[in-house]
């Protein structure tokens, strides 16, 4: 993620009271006893990977966390990816999980604007010797996608919401068939059940629509965390 995020998308799933309809509506995308048990069985002890959790929760800045990251270095793996792009990187916490997931030989683009999450990141990705398996680019991720020559195994969308929608087609014509375009927050913290007019809010639920009514993908949303969506390109 990007630090341009909402600051109150954080890591764990309850929102605030939120009106929908005229009534006020409290929200859970996963019962906060049911993540605490699944994040209780947590069994990958990677230094790295905790000091990048302390540091976003001191920071209130939002990353994808243990259960989205366990995810996508299964689906990584799964697919056997070895060329990974990861739009809105952070600090480094999913292309992290990524460049694991890749193994060498594999190869992790790493698109992020700001240039203080980009120095984070190279240090992470030292520390943890994955450096080698990243390609760092500091700029806007989507004009980044479109420089890339050749085709990705995984595209993973973390950036700014309200940019979602631009994305759907760009990520169609740069995975291979069988690769896998997976995006974060699609649930947006319950905003996605209100009426809520924000650019994020609207980005979001259209770039939901796009990407079920795109033909070339199947998609499916998975409930954990924030919302993860997954779309294999057929």
């Amino acid at each position: 993620m990007t630090g341009r995020d909402d600051p109150l998308g954080r890591l764990y799933i309850k929102t605030c009271l939120i009106r929908y309809s005229m009534k006020e509506i409290e929200t859970y995308i996963v019962n906060p006893k049911i993540e605490e048990y699944l994040r209780s069985l947590e069994t990958v002890q990677d230094e790295v990977l905790k000091e990048m959790e302390i540091l976003g929760e001191e920071r209130g800045f939002p990353i994808i966390g243990p259960l989205v990251g366990r995810l996508i270095y299964q689906l990584a793996v799964i697919i056997g990816a070895k060329r990974v792009l990861d739009m809105g990187s952070g600090f480094g916490y999913s292309a992290y999980w990524f460049a694991k997931a890749v193994g060498d030989g594999g190869h992790v683009v790493f698109a992020e604007l700001s240039e203080k999450n980009t120095r984070l990141a190279k240090e992470f990705f030292r520390r943890g010797d994955v450096d080698k398996r990243v390609d760092i680019h500091t700029g806007d991720a989507l004009e980044i996608l479109e420089e890339m020559d050749g085709v990705f195994d995984i595209i993973f969308n973390d950036i700014d919401k309200e940019f979602y929608p631009l994305v759907v087609d760009r990520a169609y014509k740069k995975l291979r068939p069988g690769g896998l375009f997976i995006t974060d927050n699609v649930l947006w913290f319950g905003r996605v059940l209100t009426n809520d007019l924000s650019p994020s809010t609207k980005g979001v639920k259209e770039f939901t629509r796009l990407i079920f009514e795109e033909n070339g993908f199947f998609t499916t949303v998975i409930p954990i965390r924030d919302g993860v969506s997954i779309s294999v390109k057929l």
